[in-house]
């Protein structure tokens, strides 16, 4: 997640130095909610077309991983659009309890982490090790295997 942040950084610059310069805005606070949105279509944007066309992020292909139908074959469109929204409660339940608590700096820290460390823990519950994001989806992540991992099963 943190390595996928990093390179999100790099998209989330450009696309609100667009948003900027389309609404001529000089203060991040103006048109706040609309710049929010904007940057949540963007991120989505990335995400879809990644799982979409490959199954995978630049963070996933450097980890192995691969986002997939049940059936283990590409994410459709509308399966990757609602694979998106859900993995954002890995965040809202506990931006959503910042908020109604009012808390800021370090308490509002230790919400998201608890809120992020629980949504993880969701992996647990299922048999396979998916989070609930996934189940919901109706999608799964797998691991690909490296050359040197290939090659070892084949000569076991």
């Amino acid at each position: 997640m943190v390595y996928e942040g990093m390179l999100l950084f790099g998209i989330v610059f450009v696309s609100d130095w667009i948003f900027d310069v389309l609404t001529q805005s000089r203060h991040a606070l103006v048109l706040r909610h609309a710049r929010q949105g904007w940057l949540f279509l963007v991120i989505g944007a990335y995400f879809v077309f990644c799982w979409c066309r490959s199954g995978q992020t630049l963070a996933m292909q450097t980890w192995r991983i691969k986002a997939v139908d049940l059936d283990g074959g590409k994410l459709p469109v509308v399966k990757a659009i609602v694979r998106y929204c859900l993995s954002w409660m890995w965040f809202l339940p506990a931006m959503a309890l910042n908020y109604q608590l009012g808390l800021k700096e370090w308490p509002m820290v230790l919400v998201i982490a608890a809120g992020v460390v629980g949504w993880a823990m969701t992996a647990r519950l299922d048999k396979h090790g998916q989070f609930l994001h996934d189940k919901l989806a109706k999608t799964r992540l797998i691991h690909i295997p490296s050359e040197n991992e290939l090659k070892a099963s084949s000569d076991a």
